[in-house]
This record gives C-alpha cells, sequence and structure tokens, in this order.
C-alpha cells in the first residue's frame, strides 16, 4: 500500500529519508551488529548518539552555552508538575491560557501555589492570541508560563509577551524547530517531540542552569528533579533511546536542508497554499483569526458537521488521514509539520477544491 499523507497533529509525520535511514539500520547500527532498540544505553556506541543528538540541536537552535538540553520522558503533560515543582520558590506563578494544554498546565500548577491567569481567550474558545503587551504580573511571580503554539485551535504566537523580568516558559511541542528562536529569551522553552521532530515518547527539556535548583518543593520525586537529570546528562535511568536516536536523524536532515530560517521559509509557503484558498473559499472557513494563525496546525470547517464528517471519510479515502479536528472545536485540523511536503498541502487543497464544487454554496 502506498504511504498517504498523514496530517495527524501527533505522533506525526517523519521525513521518509529519516525513516528509510532507520530501516537500514534495524538490524545492525554501523556494524555494532545490534539495532538501536536493543543497545545499553551505558555503551559507548549510545553514549555517542545521545551526544550528537545534542550538539546537533544546540547548533539548530544555537543554543548558548549556559543552557542544558535534557531528553527526558513523561511528555509534555509531566512537566505540568515538574516546572513548579522545580522553579515555585515562592510559591506563585502567572499563566497565559491559549488553549486545552496550557489550561491544564494552569490547573496543575494550584497543586503546588497560587498560579495567577493573566490573560486568556477562553471567551472565544481559543481562537487567538490575546495582548500580551502588558500582562499584570504578580512581581514575586516565579515565572510566567505561555503554550506557543495551540495544536488544537490552530493558534501562534506571533511575538513573545512581555514577562516583565519574570522567567518565561513555553511549551512549544507543536512548533519545535519550525522556525529560529531566541533560546536566550526564555527560561525553558520545552516541547513533546511526537509532533514535529520524533516518535513519541521523548520529551526535551532546554533550561537555563541557573534555573536547576538546588533544592525542589518538598515531596519532589527524585525523578522530577531538573538536577537529576542534569547532573546525569540525561542518563540517570534508561532513557528513550529509541526515540532519541530518530530526533538525531530528524536534527540532522533539519541541518541538511538548510537549518531552521530556510525550514520557516518553507513552512509558510505551505501555510500559504492552504491559508490563501481557505480566504476565497465559499464552502470552507478557518477557525482562526488571521493574525495569530499557526503554520503548523491549520483549523477549518464547513458550518454543517455532517459534511465535515463527509469530507473526513472521503479525504481519507483519497490518500489525505488525519483530518478530523478536535473534539472542541469540530471540523477539521490539516497539520503540516516540518515533514510534510507542499505536494501534501497542494493534493489537500485540490480535493478540498473538487469536494467545494459537488457541496459547496452557490
Amino acid at each position: 500500500m502506498a504511504r498517504v499523507y498523514n496530517f495527524s497533529a501527533g505522533p506525526a509525520i517523519l521525513p521518509e529519508e529519516v525513516l528509510q535511514e532507520a530501516a537500514v539500520e534495524m538490524l545492525d547500527y554501523k556494524g555494532s551488529g545490534m539495532s538501536v532498540m536493543e543497545m545499553s544505553h551505558r555503551s559507548k556506541v549510545f553514549e555517542s548518539i545521545i551526544k550528537e543528538t545534542e550538539a546537533d540541536l544546540r547548533k539548530l537552535m544555537s543554543i548558548p552555552d549556559n543552557y542544558k538540553v535534557l531528553f527526558l520522558q513523561g511528555g509534555a503533560s509531566q512537566q505540568f508538575a515538574m516546572i513548579p515543582m522545580n522553579l515555585m520558590k515562592n510559591r506563585k506563578a502567572a499563566y497565559i491560557i491559549t488553549g486545552e494544554w496550557s489550561k491544564k498546565a494552569y490547573e496543575e500548577g494550584k497543586n503546588y501555589g497560587e498560579v495567577t491567569e493573566v490573560a486568556s481567550s477562553a471567551d472565544e474558545n481559543f481562537s487567538y492570541i490575546p495582548d500580551c503587551s502588558n500582562l499584570d504580573i504578580p512581581e514575586d511571580a516565579d515565572y510566567l508560563y505561555m503554550c506557543e503554539n495551540n495544536t488544537i485551535y490552530g493558534t501562534k504566537y506571533q511575538k513573545l509577551p512581555d514577562s516583565k523580568g519574570h522567567t518565561l516558559v513555553a511549551d512549544v511541542s507543536s512548533c519545535f524547530l519550525s522556525e529560529p528562536v531566541a533560546v536566550s529569551d526564555y527560561g525553558i522553552i520545552y516541547g513533546g517531540v511526537q509532533k514535529n521532530i520524533g516518535p513519541a515518547g521523548v520529551v526535551i527539556v532546554i533550561i537555563r542552569e541557573d534555573l536547576i535548583p538546588e533544592e525542589c518543593l518538598p515531596g519532589t520525586p527524585t525523578m522530577l528533579k531538573y538536577k537529576t537529570h542534569a547532573k546525569a546528562e540525561s542518563l540517570y535511568n534508561t532513557p528513550p533511546a529509541y526515540g532519541i536516536y530518530i530526533c538525531g536523524k530528524v536534527f540532522k536532515w533539519l541541518l541538511k536542508k538548510g537549518g531552521l530560517a530556510e525550514m520557516k521559509a518553507y513552512n509558510e509557503k505551505k501555510a500559504a497554499v492552504l491559508y490563501d484558498y481557505l480566504d476565497q473559499s465559499r464552502l470552507f472557513q478557518g477557525n482562526v483569526r488571521k493574525e495569530d494563525r499557526s503554520l503548523m496546525n491549520v483549523t477549518f470547517a464547513t458550518g454543517s458537521a455532517e459534511l465535515d464528517d463527509m469530507f473526513v471519510k472521503e479525504a481519507k479515502a483519497a490518500g489525505l488521514d488525519n483530518l478530523k479536528g478536535y473534539r472542541t472545536v469540530g471540523g477539521m485540523r490539516a497539520s503540516i509539520y516540518n515533514a510534510m511536503p507542499i505536494e501534501g498541502v497542494e493534493k489537500l487543497v485540490e480535493f478540498m477544491k473538487d469536494f467545494e464544487a459537488k457541496h459547496g454554496r452557490p
């Protein structure tokens, strides 16, 4: 069976070139006589894999020397607790609520201290990014938390909030490595890799060294202390070894593509194909305010639940898979991450045009 165009929000599409390389190395990684899947994480071979993977990520993102890179487990959701456990010295934090995941992080933060909602777009079902230029952040807040790209709703911050000197913590799971970032603008920048980098099971945390505390909140498990993993260079326990290996291959693929500036230009070109069509369509409407649109997750609908269901079913039959929108939004969602070729987006738009010709409004 031919490969489909996979528009899933995550686990999501990976570069075909990376999958082919991994397939070649599946039984024997570089003459080791074994797969990375069955390799000891204490071996010299895996040590070289994880070190090279970190070095390539540092190169891609121009990560300053005073930031640690951690390859962890538990996904982005575990960070909702790990962040306050490690950073809440004053037991206070500020959160911007722009979707399901920042809302869940906010609710989790309540378990550890006093959390303040300083901005939200819940009033319009998270269809926009609120003004974050003059937030009322408590002076003694330990950090300001944001989710930079909202996978479910298809919104993206085009400018970072003014944190007013507070540590900025950002979940970038669904826009990770889609564009250049100034890492030094953040205290912590983190994300699950299963959307834009690798297979599910790895979360990457990039944290400024001075934020790694000697002491966390009382009762913090050893495994949930950043210090534990920073000291052990992500090898305190058995890491998600095969996932890290695939991430490393994706990093090399991105470097070969020209890096993050080139990737951003390509992503803008891809997204424009779909957004330009949505802007003139009489049947399909985008769900997000134009200035807040994501390059990674494009949400849209026909206005009819019946037509939406028909579209998703017929699209799947045409080799355009995983277009159903999240349950709180409905409609459709096309996740067009780095590995989605522009041809996939063009095929989607071609299918949408045909569907509109059959079912569109006069």
